[in-house]
């Protein structure tokens, strides 16, 4: 049986890669220091013997007894809540973490492969963003922390592929959503559905024409687990290429919610990105991927899955909110 390592395995993607290589008859092992991940995303696993979880935190010494055929690094705070709260962590989970699980893939001669995200590109200045573009990011502004620290993931990333030969692969994520989202972690959706369940109006910052394209968590695993599976090194955007504004996108979810509210406007926060639409051409050529599950359908299931979370979670309110 081979074994995989996932690291952020009790957040919201962690969770359903640790689902998807146990349904495909591996060994998992689930780390997370639980900063902002949550055991009862995996609690349901622990009765198996094909998994076991650690409590630990990656940006210190990691060690893992036997062999190690892959890694999957998802350890790291993913929404601006989080990233604003705990800068310094973000930017060490994304050094030291990244570099002491290179370390533990040489060692292991296991294939590592790291969530990147569109955030590299920063407040895109080109348009969809496609794989050869660099970026247009602020390395001393607030998303800094984050952007720059899945920047640097990558650089090392790349470092160790060339220098030490280790099987490494880059997936740039784009905007993911999904059963066991937390729904106060500030970002766009969670945001909208919550406020739409409390009856609150819907808060869209700027005039809501920025863009994002929303990819279902089922198909983006899909998406991670082929690129593991390949042999292609260079980052591979995965998400999906359908792109709506905020202002349509809060339109939509009140409509799904069936309630009366209105949108209301806040300013755009410091560097939000006014564009937000991956280029999947790569994706589709070497993977053989796209997405299959429309917005219509993937909302109806993330919205049953909220309704569904008791009440004080949804009363439970963050302060900030981004897109």
């Amino acid at each position: 049986m081979k074994r995989v390592l996932v690291t952020g395995a009790a957040g919201f993607l962690g969770s359903h890669l640790c689902e998807r290589f146990l349904k495909e008859n591996y060994h998992v092992i689930g780390m997370d220091n639980l900063i902002t991940g949550d055991l009862k995303n995996i609690e349901h696993l622990f009765p198996l013997k094909e998994f076991e979880f650690f409590h630990h935190d990656v940006s210190k010494f990691v060690h893992i007894p036997g062999t190690l055929d892959y890694i999957l690094h998802f350890a790291s705070p993913a929404s601006p809540i989080d990233y604003l709260k705990i800068p310094i962590q973000t930017l060490k989970v994304g050094s030291l973490g990244t570099h002491n699980l290179l370390g533990l893939a040489k060692a292991k001669d296991a294939t590592m492969l790291i969530a990147s995200t569109s955030e590299v590109y920063g407040d895109p200045l080109v348009h969809p963003q496609n794989e050869d573009y660099w970026g247009n990011v602020n390395p001393i502004g607030p998303r800094g922390v984050y952007d720059e620290a899945k920047r640097f993931q990558e650089a090392i990333t790349m470092a160790y592929h060339r220098f030490h030969g280790v099987q490494t692969r880059i997936a740039r994520i784009f905007n993911t959503y999904g059963p066991r989202m937390r729904l106060n972690d500030g970002r766009v959706l969670p945001a909208f559905i919550g406020q739409a369940l409390r009856g609150e109006d819907l808060t869209v910052f700027g005039d809501g024409s920025q863009t994002r394209s929303f990819c279902f968590v089922d198909d983006l695993i899909e998406g991670i687990y082929r690129l593991l599976l390949s042999n292609y090194v260079e980052p591979v955007n995965i998400g999906n290429p359908q792109e709506i504004t905020i202002k349509e996108f809060a339109e939509e979810i009140i409509k799904l919610t069936g309630t009366s509210q209105k949108i209301i406007y806040q300013p755009l926060p410091q560097d939000d990105p006014k564009q937000r639409q991956p280029d999947i051409s790569r994706a589709k050529k070497i993977l053989g991927w796209e997405p299959k599950i429309t917005r219509t359908e993937g909302l109806k299931i993330t919205y049953e899955y909220f309704k569904s979370l008791p009440p004080q979670e949804l009363n439970k309110k963050e302060h900030r909110q981004f897109h």
